[in-house]
């Protein structure tokens, strides 16, 4: 996701915030580097995307990155008839006559039955189309920032939107199999958006154990490797993550350990000093969520490499389940 700049947007000083997580990464989910470091020794496949736009090899060698971009991704059923230009993160609070967002029947039974889950589909597929409404500002707190963003693509015109939609499809059917009621923010089936406050709104609504925001960015070629965005802690307006930092960093920490493992894609070689999690501040969607929550930025759809894995439908296979075995740990503890 590239947000403009989750997509992620620059923070205040241009730069993400990061934090070195490596130990504690190690120590949570060693099962699961250890198996990348198998993995990476017997010339294991390829490398994940990442999230943050405009970052760059030679800035992860010299220890600095440019941020992110992207706030909110939406996710697309099909392709639209134009490749979308990237665009800013926000747009116009949603109307209330906006359709419900899609929600699964409670689970008969499973080990996260009576567990409510939030599956945010980055970008909508029409957003490209209506550039004036996901551009105006919204509220986050702490700042104003974009409804929502078009999202990125591959070279070849795979859009962030068509791919978002469809992992979160796969992981809705995974979750429901363990028992889970889950819920999209949207299926596609509004003309844009929603916005990035209306879909921290939803989760906060249903009372989420857990919401995942999924996306892919939009990055230059060489910058490989996924990351998961964890809320830092903002108070502000409507903003206070005090009481979710704790969890999310928890969620974030078992999400990126089970994708290493099921998807053999390492973290990011560009943000996050090689621990595959990077600490935001300035995203609405994570500021004005009451509920654990984080992004995952799942690949680098402007790196060759990265894009092979983004659209083929057996990673996108892997990347769900890595992703709800990470959402299963910590709903069970």
């Amino acid at each position: 996701m590239s947000y403009t700049g989750p997509g992620f947007e620059p923070s205040p000083t241009g730069r993400p915030r990061r934090r070195t997580l490596t130990v504690a990464l190690a120590a949570l989910v060693p099962g699961a580097l250890l198996g990348w470091l198998v993995y990476e020794a017997v010339g294991g496949g390829d490398e994940g995307g990442s999230d943050a736009a405009g970052a760059s090899a030679s800035a992860a060698v010299s220890g600095t990155a440019t941020a992110p971009t992207d706030d909110a991704k939406k996710p697309a059923t099909r392709s639209p008839a134009a490749s979308p230009a990237k665009s800013p993160d926000r747009g116009p609070g949603p109307s209330r006559t906006d359709p419900e967002p899609s929600a699964s029947a409670p689970a008969a039974s499973g080990p996260l039955k009576g567990k409510v889950v939030v599956v945010d589909p980055g970008h909508n597929p029409g957003n490209f189309q209506h550039t004036t409404e996901i551009n105006r500002k919204v509220d986050i707190g702490t700042d104003w920032k974009e409804c929502d963003t078009t999202g990125t693509s591959t070279n070849d015109g795979y859009t962030e939107a068509r791919f978002t939609l469809d992992v979160a499809h796969r992981l809705r059917d995974a979750l429901e199999g363990q028992g889970a009621t889950v819920r999209l923010t949207h299926d596609a089936d509004r003309p844009f958006g929603p916005c990035i406050d209306e879909r921290a709104e939803i989760g906060n609504k249903a009372k989420a154990d857990a919401v995942v925001s999924i996306h892919a960015d939009g990055s230059g070629e060489g910058n490989r490797g996924f990351h998961v965005i964890l809320p830092g802690s903002v108070q502000g307006g409507a903003a206070d993550t005090r009481p979710i930092v704790g969890s999310s960093r928890d969620l974030g920490e078992r999400i990126a350990g089970n994708f290493v493992r099921e998807t053999g894609t390492p973290p990011s070689n560009y943000v996050g000093d090689g621990t595959g999690l990077v600490t935001r501040t300035d995203l609405g969607g994570l500021n004005l969520s009451t509920v654990p929550k984080v992004f995952i930025e799942c690949g680098n759809m402007r790196d060759s490499a990265d894009a092979a894995q983004l659209t083929s439908g057996d990673w996108r296979q892997r990347a769900a389940r890595g992703i709800s075995e990470g959402i299963v740990s910590f709903l069970r503890g």
